[in-house]
């Protein structure tokens, strides 16, 4: 894996790469500044990007989609020391593929960068726990209704349509309908798949 690392102080390019040294990964270039971060990515054709949330010309949400039309194939990640949680959730919707805080783990680190490159969209346990913005921004890209994810979220814990419909006060058609379309929006074949798929993105 050919990593990018956009951040404007050097020692996080060089913490990247002692991090990863051993590995399959390799860190291919690093840039200071979202223009130059364009630059490198069109030259260097990385498979994934670590992008700063705030760069000394842009937020990582506006360098985004200019590192992507440059570089289709690289996937995303901002990656921060910050847990701002607006500025994070315009990153997912502007399409990264997932946000880890920088004071990461070597082991952390090449894990969770081996399954953005499996295609899992991947955001630190931190932030998840501390931003109901983060979850709305994963529900908004997926457009899963509110409804539709406390349905699949009880779903999860073993709940039956009839003890769903009575805990969220709907009628057990309503509780079948919503768990339908969110099986939909989640490319399942059925409940169990459903539960999965909310898991791969890290909604549950």
């Amino acid at each position: 894996m050919r990593i990018l690392v956009v951040d404007d102080h050097p020692v996080v390019c060089d913490g990247v790469r002692a991090l990863v040294a051993g590995t399959d990964i390799e860190v291919v270039g690093s840039a200071g500044s979202a223009r130059d971060a364009v630059v490198q990515a069109r030259a260097l054709q990385p498979d994934l990007v670590l992008l700063d949330l705030r760069l000394p010309d842009m937020l990582g949400s506006e360098a985004l989609p200019r590192l992507t039309a440059v570089a289709p194939a690289a996937k995303v990640v901002i990656f921060t020391a910050y847990d701002d949680h607006a500025a994070l959730s315009a990153a997912l919707r502007a399409g990264a593929h997932g946000c880890l805080l920088k004071d990461v783990t070597d082991t952390d680190l090449v894990a969770q960068l081996r399954r953005v490159a499996a295609g899992v969209r991947v955001i630190d346990p931190r932030l998840q726990e501390s931003s109901g913005s983060l979850l709305q921004a994963r529900l908004f890209r997926l457009s899963l209704s509110r409804r539709e994810y406390e349905v699949v979220r009880l779903a999860a814990t073993g709940r039956t349509n009839p003890e769903i419909a009575e805990e969220l006060g709907l009628t057990r058609n309503t509780v079948k309908t919503y768990l339908q379309t969110a099986m939909q929006k989640l490319g399942a074949r059925n409940r169990v798949e459903a539960v999965r798929r909310a898991q791969e993105e890290q909604l549950l």
